[in-house]
């Protein structure tokens, strides 16, 4: 893959926002004011007398000392203070620079810089910079140390003196240390000013400030100096060699960096460099670790092994490395620590084991998921996006813009491109989707008979849809990732959010299998339309793996109970689910895919026979969504087996170390546990509250009974008019129909059901079995795991078969194949489908309740969705599902009749569920056929209940 941009881009200079070049000219002078305006609603329901509030928008007064800008009205603050600045700078004819200086400028710059960062002016100034609060507490050291500022602090703290080093020496960019040659050599042009040495990599200014300066800058304490106690991680360069903490004891009128110095074996703090910031921008959480001659060698024709000379005298040390995402060598300090913007007191807080850890999984996808919803050892970055009311954490653009910045990429760029749509509405024998295209006014109104109405038309031509491409750089502006999906989107947030999941799920990938081949690699990223660059992923993530390999490994030692051999319904060994035990009666109220879960749950670290236990992570109330995988398997696994109210408590074994270490706040003792080597994780959860999927709650918002009840009422009366003896439910689900059914006297002795989730299955199994044993009029039932459009001779010649609301979660292809194997192979006398009534949707989708913490724009998209659930792959008029079911019926020698639930067949749009049901007209090629069909079994059963064993 080509980069697409030239290594020369990457050495120019960001140009200065308008509200930075502002505040650059004016600073604490200008003064920024946001006012709310608010519009009248043009969109509400004209004439009625309660006043219509409308959207809420933002004007912004920007008061400089001469002149006072007013802004237009948008609807985001930020972009109203932007406009006041662009504004004011227009009005002041302030000219903005956009060339990057040259080298030689550069230097001048850079001599410029210095010569003001020593000056007396500086050191007093208000707000304080965080390299005067260095200058002060440099002045505070005694001996030869007084005044001495380490070169690394000037590298790390003065944004503006680090632009400049770049643009003199771009290589500054992946290596931050070659400043320090740069610092040194502009300081030997103010020889009257300032000093170097290079054995003690300091600076300092060689004439004494003014005393008027220093009283006014360095605080004067008295008495006893006063000692605070810092925690902070020691981390070895051997990888062999486990992160410890350390104390730092850092003095009132002493130089932290002094106390950090000692802690490295140093003399003082000139030998210390110092990482750049580790997380967010702001944050003071840096690596402190020894420096070596070799980083004052500037990479030159004169010193061309300068690297190898570093290697020859010290290792690097990789968790250090991978971190901050620069090379740090030998043994390193993690502190939070240092001088900052905000005071001029010195800022400091605890960095602990667990944040040590939580700063190592923050680098992977599902670390950066698990932490944003504060659940590490339960949440699990989800297998496909949903709605924004359904999805729980960090959006997953969010995710990738975080995953960029921990690994010092460039920000991703995103491209969306708009295409203006038209409808192009089916041909009355047609009985695909409804299609759109960019055909032009003249061929829309001729696919639809001229019969498009005014309003109809003027949607029509409003139409857009968006598409988003998403690439990655590198800091040298190398192309990493890119994907460019086909999939178009109503909304552009849709586009950016569904194709930013696409790449966060193929790199989750990755780094859940470090070790995955090359072409396994490019099978999964092309499946998610990624395309990337081997070189260019694997020089940015080379880290990953030594690092990633070692955390899993460090488990290898630790011994994990071994599954039990009770009975089915107290383990899954196949899940990793050992003792399970679910308390309470059950409620009935089950969740099934889609539906949104509140539970609260407690984890903890238990040795063999809990002699031990220690409280890991809890939470009184975490929401979830069934099926998108968005927790760890197993505690979806036992979830699907309970009911509201209902507790469960059950075992797994460990997950890596640094998941569990990232989660104990007792580290010390957690680890004290681990090391037992006879450990395992106990959850104990309990199910407080499960809310219908989408298309249930706008079902059961409009009827009486619930929609999906009044489909399975339907198909119960045909059942038993019927006078059928056996039944086979294709897509039975959790067994909704087959349950209801022997709640009735009917004929039926035989019951099967199918379906491909085996969780629903285990769920129906349960349920018929608890009746079964009071029913006597079944003989036999059987449930099957297999797809309805494979054909299993034993499903052959049944009386009726069933398939209520399924064919709408299957592609069109695959739901015209269950037609033609289940008419064609199957057989059955009778056989009935529901699925939605797409044009019904309008009616539903109104009638869904408001929820209290939706936001106005996710209203909206609710209110607009196309299907009724997020699972399905298409939904048909009442035309085309006429259609479909007609030219089956004829095809394969069946009569079909139409009716449905929900509505009137006489009132449009119709039936919420439309309903077909086919009838065979004569059997094929005589009854013999289904006796001898006995060679294909391509189901796996599930379940099997006969009268005879039972009762035995």
């Amino acid at each position: 893959m080509e980069s697409g941009k030239s290594p020369t881009d990457a050495v120019k200079k960001t140009n200065l926002a308008p509200k930075a070049i502002i505040y650059q000219k004016f600073g604490s002078k200008a003064c920024y004011k946001v006012e709310e305006v608010q519009e009248s609603s043009e969109k509400g329901c004209p004439g009625l007398a309660i006043p219509q509030k409308g959207p809420c928008s933002y004007r912004c007064i920007l008061q400089l000392p001469d002149i006072t800008i007013e802004s237009g009205i948008f609807k985001r603050k930020k972009d109203a203070e932007k406009s006041a600045a662009e504004m004011a700078i227009e009005k002041l004819g302030i000219q903005i620079s956009t060339d990057s200086p040259t080298p030689q400028e550069a230097s001048d710059l850079l001599v410029e810089r210095l010569t003001y960062l020593f000056s007396n002016e500086f050191l007093s100034s208000d707000p304080p910079h965080p390299l005067s609060g260095h200058l002060r507490a440099a002045l505070e050291r005694e001996g030869d140390l007084c005044g001495l500022v380490p070169l690394s602090v000037m590298a790390v703290c003065d944004s503006k003196l680090n632009n400049l080093c770049k643009c003199i020496n771009p290589k500054v960019e992946s290596n931050p240390f070659l400043v320090i040659p740069l610092i040194m050599r502009a300081a030997s042009r103010l020889s009257e000013l300032v000093a170097t040495s290079e054995g003690q990599l300091s600076i300092w200014r060689k004439n004494l400030y003014p005393p008027e300066v220093i009283k006014s800058s360095v605080d004067q304490q008295s008495g006893t100096p006063q000692s605070t106690l810092v925690e902070a991680i020691h981390i070895p360069c051997s990888q062999e060699k486990a992160i410890e903490l350390v104390i730092l004891d850092i003095s009132s009128t002493g130089y932290y960096l002094d106390v950090i110095a000692k802690k490295l074996d140093l003399a003082d703090a000139a030998k210390v460099l110092i990482s750049r910031a580790i997380g967010k921008a702001s944050s003071e959480t840096r690596l402190y670790f020894a420096a070596h001659q070799s980083y004052l060698i500037e990479p030159s024709s004169d010193h061309p092994n300068a690297k190898e000379a570093l290697h020859s005298e010290v290792s690097l040390n990789a968790r250090a490395s991978y971190l901050s995402s620069q090379d740090i060598y030998g043994d390193a300090i993690l502190a939070s620590i240092g001088f900052t913007w905000r005071s001029k007191d010195l800022f400091y807080e605890d960095v602990s084991v667990q944040s040590y850890y939580r700063m190592l999984i923050s680098k992977i996808p599902s670390g950066i998921y698990k932490l944003s919803r504060e659940a590490v050892l339960t949440a699990e970055f989800p297998l496909a996006f949903t709605t924004r009311t359904n999805w729980r954490g960090s959006l997953p653009r969010d995710v990738l813009f975080t995953f960029c910045r921990q690994h010092r990429l460039s920000e991703p760029v995103f491209s969306t491109i708009i295409t203006p749509l038209k409808a192009v509405f089916e041909s009355p024998g047609s009985s695909k989707k409804l299609k759109v295209t960019d055909s032009s006014k003249e061929e829309t109104e001729r696919a639809s008979g001229g019969a498009i109405s005014t309003d109809a038309r003027e949607s029509v031509e409003s139409a857009v849809s968006y598409q988003c491409e998403i690439k990655i750089f590198s800091k040298s502006q190398d192309l990493i990732i890119e994907c460019s999906p086909k999939d178009s989107f109503k909304k552009q947030n849709d586009s950016i959010q569904n194709t930013s999941f696409k790449i966060i799920s193929w790199l989750n990938m990755y780094f859940k299998d470090l070790n995955l081949p090359p072409e396994k690699l490019n099978s999964t990223a092309n499946v998610l339309d990624v395309q990337f660059s081997h070189e260019n992923f694997l020089k940015e993530f080379v880290l990953s793996r030594s690092i990633h390999t070692v955390h899993h490994a460090e488990t290898e030692g630790v011994k994990f109970l071994v599954p039990n051999t009770m009975s089915m319904l107290n383990t899954m060994p196949e899940q990793g689910v050992q003792s399970l035990n679910i308390e309470g009666p059950d409620s009935g109220v089950c969740p099934s895919n889609g539906s949104l879960l509140c539970i609260s749950y407690s984890v903890f670290l238990v040795t063999e026979g809990e002699h031990m236990k220690e409280d890991l992570e809890s939470n009184p109330k975490f929401e979830f969504e069934i099926g998108v995988g968005a927790v760890i398997p197993h505690l979806e696994e036992v979830v699907t087996l309970m009911s509201i109210g209902q507790s469960a408590c059950f075992k797994t074994e460990l997950p890596p170390k640094e998941f569990i270490l990232a989660a104990a706040v007792n580290s010390a003792r957690t680890l004290s546990l681990l090391s037992s080597k006879s450990c395992c994780l106990e959850y104990s959860i309990r199910l407080l509250q499960v809310t219908e999927p989408l298309e249930d709650r706008m079902e059961q918002a409009l009827f009486s009974p619930p929609l999906s009840k009044q489909r399975v009422e339907y198909a119960v009366q045909h059942i038993k008019e019927s006078g059928a003896t056996t039944l086979v439910d294709f897509g039975c689900g959790s067994g909704s129909l087959l349950d209801s059914l022997l709640n009735y006297p009917t004929s039926l002795e035989k019951i099967v059901g199918v379906d491909i989730s085996q969780k629903s299955l285990g769920r129906a199994a349960k349920i018929l079995h608890s009746k079964l044993s009071n029913n006597t009029g079944i003989n036999s039932a059987i449930l099957y795991d297999g797809s309805i459009t494979d054909f299993d001779s034993r499903l052959c010649g049944f009386d009726i078969g069933t398939c209520l609301e399924v064919i709408e979660h299957m592609e069109e292809d695959q739901a015209c194949l269950f037609g033609d194997v289940v008419l064609s192979y199957f057989c059955p006398k009778v056989l009935i489908v529901s699925t939605p009534n797409y044009e019904y949707n309008v009616i539903l989708q109104k009638s869904s309740p408001p929820s209290q913490d939706e936001d106005p724009d996710e209203k909206t998209q609710s209110q607009s969705c196309k299907f009724r659930n997020h699972d399905h792959k298409f939904e048909w008029t009442r035309e085309q599902f006429n259609n479909w079911a007609t030219e089956l019926a004829a095809k394969h020698n069946y009569s079909v009749e139409f009716s449905g639930v929900g509505g009137s067949a006489d009132l449009e749009p119709g039936f919420a569920s439309q309903i077909a049901v086919f009838r065979r007209i004569c059997p094929p090629q005589g009854e013999d056929l289904f006796k001898n069909a006995d060679t294909e079994h391509r189901y796996q059963v599930i379940w099997e209940w006969s009268s005879s064993t039972s009762s035995s």
